[in-house]
């Protein structure tokens, strides 16, 4: 009794909302599933456990923004990138070391994930590096934290230009497709890649192939053979 009404309320904060422009997060990640939100399409509901496991990560990044304060070091948390006309974003935090500026970007992941760690993940070293584009500083950190046993393992990160161009080049890309309704091609190592394991597309991306898609012709199959999946 008392699950189900928690699970709902996780839930109902979790109903979809309609894209417009590129979030910081969005890099690194499969631009079908970014396409997909951007066209509000229904995607499989999140299990309440992961969402409540998302909230107690969030928990962790205040009490690390609670530490940096009371070490009475320079640092500002939450800050958003200057206004840009495709994509948005907030690091978690701009603090000053030893008279040198950093972004720092927290993850918060399982034990499991956390002892396999031994460099930072791909799509995390692309959001740094557009955070650290955006507010022209030339160092991040990215500080994960073992959400089960609180160990933390931390990673300096240079600015990469020439990183950070192909990550502009690829969202500049993205957009045209988005609004020409061309459905992208799928990861490339699709379906063993992790982000198809937790997608909440994955039913509609099996139904699609790997291959690029017209969008309208994709929506013409699907309708045309389950009258009641509208998009």
């Amino acid at each position: 009794m008392l699950k189900e009404l928690i699970d709902k309320f996780y839930l109902e904060q979790e109903k979809s909302k309609h894209q417009f422009h590129f979030y910081i997060t969005d890099a690194g990640k499969c631009q079908r599933a970014v396409f997909f939100k951007f066209k509000n399409v229904p995607g499989t509901k999140t299990d309440p456990r992961l969402l409540r496991m998302f909230e107690h990560g969030e928990l962790l990044h205040r009490n690390i923004f609670n530490v940096l304060y009371r070490l009475k070091i320079g640092v500002t948390t939450e800050v958003k990138i200057p206004e840009q006309a495709i994509i948005s974003g907030r690091a978690d935090a701009i603090l000053s070391l030893n008279g040198e500026n950093y972004v720092l970007d927290i993850k918060s992941i399982n034990s499991m994930a956390f002892r396999k760690l031994v460099s930072p993940k791909d799509e995390n070293i692309c959001q740094i590096q557009l955070y650290l584009h955006y507010f022209k500083i030339q160092k991040g950190i990215l500080l994960y934290i073992d959400k089960d046993l609180q160990e933390m393992k931390e990673f300096l990160v240079n600015y990469d230009p020439a990183l950070v161009n192909q990550l502009l080049i690829g969202f500049d890309q993205l957009k045209d497709k988005i609004e020409k309704n061309i459905l992208p091609v799928a990861l490339f190592d699709y379906p063993k890649n992790w982000q198809c394991v937790y997608c909440q597309y994955r039913q509609l991306c099996d139904m699609v192939g790997k291959q690029e898609i017209s969008w309208n012709e994709f929506k013409t199959r699907i309708q045309s053979g389950n009258d009641h999946e509208t998009f």
